[in-house]
């Protein structure tokens, strides 16, 4: 006999918006730098090179900032709840409502995550 009481697994979408405010451009390209040497980046199969990346996480806030930030902890702590993947962007300008990289948004660059492994990067605004 199954306990008619037993949760049942399902797949659930969050949304969140967060605004922050970046008092220190540098350090946040530095943080970013840093982890981007530290990863393990098949760099063959990348758009650009580790030395390009690194000009465009010092030239673009957004891509540092998105590069950085780690949605896998989000609800870290949360019993019940296992984070699957996601997607982060960062922009510079007010979101319109309803906008992300999927609905034609003005990313300007998304990561993906699956599990807590960061598995893709935009190079470009989606």
């Amino acid at each position: 006999m199954t306990d008619e009481r037993a949760p049942v697994p399902r797949v659930m979408h969050l949304y969140c918006r967060v605004d922050v405010m970046i008092t220190d451009a540098g350090a946040v390209a530095d943080h970013a730098i840093a982890e981007l040497r530290e990863a393990d980046i098949d760099w063959a199969t990348e758009e650009d090179d580790l030395e390009s990346a690194i000009v465009e996480l010092r030239e673009d806030g957004a891509a540092a900032l998105a590069a950085v930030a780690d949605i896998s902890r989000i609800l870290e702590g949360v019993p019940g709840v296992e984070f699957r993947g996601g997607r982060c962007w960062a922009e510079t300008r007010p979101p319109a409502e309803g906008t992300g990289p999927d609905q034609g948004g003005r990313g300007a660059g998304w990561h993906d995550f699956e599990g807590d492994q960061h598995i893709r990067r935009s190079t470009a605004p989606a």
